[in-house]
C-alpha cells in the first residue's frame, strides 16, 4: 500500500481498502487482519474481477476465515437502484460509469461494422447488468470438454456446482438446489404474447419444456431469470452481500489493475490503480484472474504473458511465451425479427402511455411484480434447424418490446421481437493488446459468420422464426413484420441482413482456453500453463462455447474452482 494512505488509515483510524462498507477499526486491528510488509498489503489471495465468478470466489474463498481474500473490481459499488430493478436492464446498458462499453473491430462477417459490446463494470460485473436468464447449457457441452481432456469437467462433475450455486424457488430435485446464494425465479405474470410464443413453438411441431435446466433443454417455454422476490440476484447480491461482514474478505471498488507481477515464474502481486494512485498488493498463495473473456486475456499479455512477438512490440517483458492467449474468442450472435402488434399489449405500449408507466411504477413498488420484475426475455426455445441435427442449435428470446438495438429506445408503436442465435458458432475470434498501458482497451476481432457452416445456421434460424410466427397461436398478434420485412426471402438476402444487422448476445468466452495441449492457457484446473500462483476463473476457461446464456455457467467453474483452490491449499 501507498505509504501516504497508510498514514491516512493511521490519522482517522479507519481501514480503507475499498472494503464494502468501510468499518471503522484501531489501527492496531488493521494490522491484525493485515499485514503490512514493505510497503505492500498481503493477503493470501487476491482475486480480479467482481463479477458473476469472482464474487463466488470471494465468498467461498473467505467462508472458512483462514484465508485473507481481496477481491479488486475497476468499477464502483452496485448502489444505482437500477442495477437491482429486473427491467434496468435497459438503464444500464449504455452506461458509462457502470458499463465499459467496448466496441469491436470492424468486423469483415458483419460488412465492416463494429459491434457495441457491453460488459459489466461493477460489483457483480456483467451479473449486474444482463438480461437476468438463467441457463446452464446442454450436458454434451460439458461431456465435449472433458473429451478434449480436460478431466473433472463432464456433466456428471459439474452438475452438482449447478445446483450447489441455486436457490431455485421450484425447490430441490435431481436437477436443481434450493440453498444456494443464485436466487432463481420464475417469471410471475408472462405477457400474452410470451405464452403465444411458447404455443406457436408448440403447434409448429416442436416440443414444449417447462424446465430448459431439466432433464433435457430442446423445446419452448418460459424462462427462470436470477431474480428473487422481484428484484435482480446478481453475484454481488447472492454471493457477496452474505460475506461482507467477515473480518477477511476485503473488497476494492475503483481498483483498475494494471498487471500481475512475478517473482521468476511464480505470481505473487498486483499492480492497480486507484485514485491517480498506483499500489500494489502480495498474494502470498494465489493471485486469481476472474476479469472476464475479454480482460483477463489483456490482463495476461499486461503482465508478460502471451505471443512474445507481441508483447516485445508493446515493451513488455516477457514471462511466457503464450500466443494462445486472447484466441479461440467466440460468441452468440443474436439476429432480432421484429413484428408490429396489432394489439397494445407490448412494453411499448406500456412507456407510451403515463398512466400505463404509473400502474408499473405502482406494481413494483407495492407487489414487487408486474414488466418492471421479470426483465425483458420472458419465454425461449431451443430448437433444431435441421431434423438430421441432434441437439438443438439455436436459440430464441422472446421479448414483448422492440427497438432497433438492445438497450436502445423503444419504437413508437406496438412491437415485439423474437431474437435468435446460432448455440455453437464454429468462427472464432481473437483480441490483443493496443498497448502497455493498461486503462486501454483491448483490440477484439469477433470473427462472426466467417464459416459456411454458420452462414447457413443464421439464415436457417430466421426462416424457422418466421415459420414460427406463421402459426394462428402468434400471427393473430401480428400486424406486419417490420424487420427483416416480407420483401427479403432469398437466402441470400436474409445473409445480408444478419451481416447489416446482427449483433452480440453479450457472452465472450473462450480466449484463455482450458486444455491438456500445448497451445491451452489453462490447465483442468484453471492454472495458467507455464507459471505458478496464477490461475483464471471465468468463462474465458471455456474450449467451446456452451449452448445458452452464460451466467450460470460462470458461476459453476467459480464455484468448482473454490473447491480446487482450498484443495491445493490444503482445506
Amino acid at each position: 500500500m501507498n505509504h501516504c494512505l497508510i498514514e491516512e488509515d493511521k490519522r482517522k483510524c479507519k481501514f480503507k481498502v475499498g472494503l464494502y462498507y468501510e468499518k471503522p477499526l484501531i489501527f492496531v486491528n488493521v494490522l491484525l487482519r493485515v499485514r503490512i510488509v514493505s510497503g505492500e498489503m498481503e493477503f493470501d489471495y487476491v482475486v480480479i474481477g467482481a463479477g458473476s465468478a469472482g464474487c463466488v470466489l470471494a465468498n467461498r474463498l473467505s467462508a472458512s476465515g483462514r484465508y485473507r481474500v481481496l477481491l479488486l473490481e475497476a468499477g464502483p459499488r452496485d448502489r444505482y437502484p437500477w442495477l437491482h430493478i429486473p427491467i434496468g436492464y435497459a438503464k444500464t446498458m449504455f452506461h458509462p460509469k457502470y458499463n465499459w462499453g467496448y466496441y469491436t473491430e470492424p468486423d469483415p462477417g458483419m460488412n465492416g461494422r463494429s459491434i457495441y459490446w457491453p460488459r459489466g463494470k461493477v460489483l457483480g460485473g456483467s451479473s449486474s447488468i444482463n438480461g437476468l436468464i438463467y441457463v446452464r447449457g446442454q450436458p454434451e457441452d460439458y461431456e465435449h470438454w472433458s473429451v478434449l481432456g480436460n478431466t473433472g469437467w463432464s456433466w456428471q462433475d459439474v452438475l452438482p456446482y449447478f445446483i450447489r450455486s441455486e436457490r431455485n424457488e421450484r425447490g430441490q430435485d435431481s436437477f436443481h438446489g434450493e440453498g444456494g446464494p443464485q436466487g432463481v425465479s420464475d417469471v410471475s405474470s408472462p405477457n400474452a404474447l410470451a405464452r403465444a410464443f411458447i404455443d406457436a413453438c408448440v403447434k409448429a411441431g416442436y416440443p414444449a419444456n417447462p424446465d430448459f435446466n431439466g432433464e433435457s433443454q430442446e423445446g419452448a417455454g418460459p424462462y427462470q431469470l436470477t431474480t428473487w422476490r422481484g428484484r435482480r440476484c446478481s453475484s454481488a447480491t447472492g454471493y457477496l452481500k452474505p460475506a461482507k461482514g467477515r473480518s477477511n474478505l476485503f473488497i476494492k471498488t475503483g481498483a483498475h489493475v494494471c498487471r500481475v507481477g512475478f517473482s521468476g515464474i511464480r505470481a505473487d502481486s498486483v499492480v492497480f490503480r486507484q485514485g491517480g494512485l498506483e499500489q500494489t498488493v502480495s498474494a502470498t498463495r494465489e493471485v486469481i484472474l476472474s476479469a472476464g473473456a475479454l480482460q483477463s486475456p489483456q490482463l495476461l499479455q499486461l503482465s508478460g504473458i502471451g505471443d512474445a512477438a507481441l508483447l516485445k512490440h508493446h515493451g513488455i517483458d516477457v514471462v511466457l511465451d503464450r500466443p494462445a492467449v486472447g484466441q479461440n474468442l467466440q460468441d452468440h450472435l443474436q439476429v432480432r425479427v421484429i413484428h408490429r402488434c396489432n394489439q397494445p399489449l407490448t412494453t411499448n405500449d406500456d412507456m407510451l402511455s403515463l398512466w400505463r408507466k404509473m400502474r408499473m411504477g405502482m406494481q413494483y413498488v407495492f407487489q414487487r411484480s408486474g414488466p418492471m420484475a421479470v426483465g425483458i426475455n420472458q419465454a425461449g426455445a431451443f430448437l433444431r434447424t435441421r431434423s438430421e441435427i441432434d441437439r438443438p442449435d439455436i436459440q430464441f428470446h422472446f421479448a414483448a418490446l422492440s427497438a432497433d438495438l438492445p438497450g436502445a429506445p423503444l419504437h413508437d408503436f406496438p412491437g415485439f421481437t423474437t431474437s435468435v442465435c446460432q448455440l455453437r458458432p464454429t468462427s472464432r475470434g481473437h483480441l490483443s493488446i493496443k498497448s502497455a498501458d493498461p486503462m486501454v482497451c483491448p483490440e477484439i476481432h469477433p470473427g462472426y459468420l466467417s464459416t459456411e457452416t454458420d452462414c447457413r445456421t443464421v439464415v436457417d434460424a430466421l426462416r424457422v422464426t418466421r415459420q414460427i410466427a406463421a402459426q394462428p397461436a402468434l400471427s393473430k398478434y401480428i400486424l406486419d413484420e417490420y424487420k427483416p420485412g416480407q420483401q427479403l426471402q432469398s437466402d441470400e438476402e436474409l445473409l445480408e441482413f444478419a451481416r447489416d444487422t446482427g449483433v452480440t448476445i453479450f457472452h465472450p468466452s473462450g480466449t484463455c482456453r482450458m486444455g491438456r495441449d500445448n497451445a491451452a492457457v489453462v490447465d483442468a484446473a484453471l492454472n495458467v500453463r507455464g507459471v505458478s500462483g496464477l490461475r483464471v476463473v471465468d468463462c474465458s476457461i471455456m474450449p467451446t462455447l456452451v449452448s445458452g446464456n452464460t451466467h450460470a455457467p460462470a458461476v459453476m467453474i467459480a464455484e468448482k474452482a473454490s473447491d480446487l483452490i482450498l484443495a491445493d491449499a490444503g482445506s
